[in-house]
């Protein structure tokens, strides 16, 4: 069975709702007109909406024919802090902010099916659309369960989709059990002494020390980790200095660890710590460690993971489903609310060559429906499962 026919017909106006999304993006916690685009949309279709939870988040309530199961659909609605390069009619208005990781579409495409199930109410069971804020790095999905999401509007399964344009269009996978990684963010502080750098045996220069602590940092990952365990470390900032004839006094190295296991990144934070302990005390100046974990390792339920699979065949069809056995070291905060509610997380494969998290993304907007469609196929069959 295709995308569903009601879906397909309103997909110019999805496209619509996309774009004006896409034009007007917003970082993580400050989706204050997406939000409200939602939220308004979904009193239009006489579904019970809530606002404010987890600051920016919404959640619609929809009641089926007869009581059933209570199936949680979750969509993103963050930008990214980019600069867009893409020159569409329709690119970012807001400098610095660019919806380049399709979240404008998962807010669509939720929406989408949301309007559907709303005018059809062909269903048993209750349908909980979950509009999350604050995906990429901030902390969204345990702003909402610290607010009670699963308290006051428990779910018995849950659901999640990312657009994939690496992958064939309408193509659907899903990883079952671990599928990506957990992630830590990180902040290395080295405090030291500068000077003139025409003097700089004058100071305790924390360029060079910092310089030297992110090749030790790199020794983790080949002389600590097990081949066997995949591991990432990576360092993606330094900043230091404000002058050619300055040797500074600081120095912050940032990055980010991604990890399948626990007790992996536990010997990791304590190497990490320890590498820093050896640079304060080999200079004699103070190093500072803030360590922050952002992502749970993605865990998907083995058989709802099927489950899924087999609703998307019935929009995309059979030979356009897989189960597939790589993990990912990208992160995804979806990984909390699986931690508390059985679920499973797919992506849905369209057009493009540019990846996410590029300046020059751009969306195939024929996944739309095709997402909507699974959605809403998820409520039907899932609401009214024994």
């Amino acid at each position: 069975m295709p995308v569903i026919e009601k879906i397909a017909r309103y997909s110019d106006e999805l496209v619509a709702i996309r774009r004006d999304l896409h034009e007007h993006p917003e970082l993580g916690m400050q989706e204050v007109r997406t939000s409200g685009i939602v939220a308004d949309l979904l009193r239009e279709w006489d579904i019970e909406t809530h606002t404010g939870i987890g600051n920016t988040g919404v959640v619609g309530v929809l009641n089926g024919r007869s009581p059933g199961r209570t199936i949680g659909l979750r969509a993103d609605m963050d930008a990214l802090p980019i600069d867009e390069k893409t020159n569409l009619a329709f690119a970012s208005k807001t400098p610095g902010v660019m919806h380049a990781c399709g979240h404008d579409a998962h807010t669509t495409m939720l929406l989408g099916a949301a309007r559907y199930l709303a005018q059809s109410r062909d269903f048993n069971g209750t349908a909980i659309f979950i509009f999350q804020p604050a995906e990429e790095g901030l902390g969204g999905a345990r702003a909402m369960l610290a607010d009670g999401l699963f308290e006051r509007f428990p779910c018995d399964e849950i659901y999640g989709m990312h657009n994939n344009p690496n992958g064939a269009p309408g193509r659907v996978g899903v990883k079952p059990g671990v599928a990506m990684a957990g992630a830590d963010f990180f902040d290395i502080h080295i405090r030291a002494s500068g000077s003139h750098a025409a003097m700089p045996h004058q100071s305790v220069d924390p360029i060079v020390i910092g310089s030297s602590l992110v090749a030790q940092l790199q020794t983790i990952v080949s002389r600590n980790v097990p081949p066997t365990e995949p591991l990432v470390l990576s360092v993606t900032q330094i900043h230091a200095g404000s002058a050619y004839n300055v040797i500074p006094s600081d120095c912050t190295l940032s990055g980010t660890m991604r990890y399948f296991e626990p007790k992996v990144a536990d010997m990791v934070r304590k190497r990490i710590s320890a590498l820093c302990d050896g640079v304060a005390e080999s200079y004699g100046i103070e190093v500072e460690i803030d360590s922050r974990n952002i992502f749970d390792v993605l865990v998907n339920n083995e058989d709802l993971s099927q489950i899924m699979l087999d609703v998307a065949a019935d929009v995309v069809g059979k030979d356009n489903v897989a189960v597939t056995s790589n993990v990912v070291t990208g992160s995804e905060d979806f990984a909390d609310m699986l931690r508390v509610i059985p679920g499973a997380y797919c992506t849905v494969g369209h057009g493009g060559t540019l990846p996410l998290h590029n300046d020059g993304f751009v969306l195939d907007e024929s996944i739309l429906p095709i997402g909507a469609s699974i959605y809403a196929k998820l409520i039907e069959q899932r609401a009214a499962a024994g």
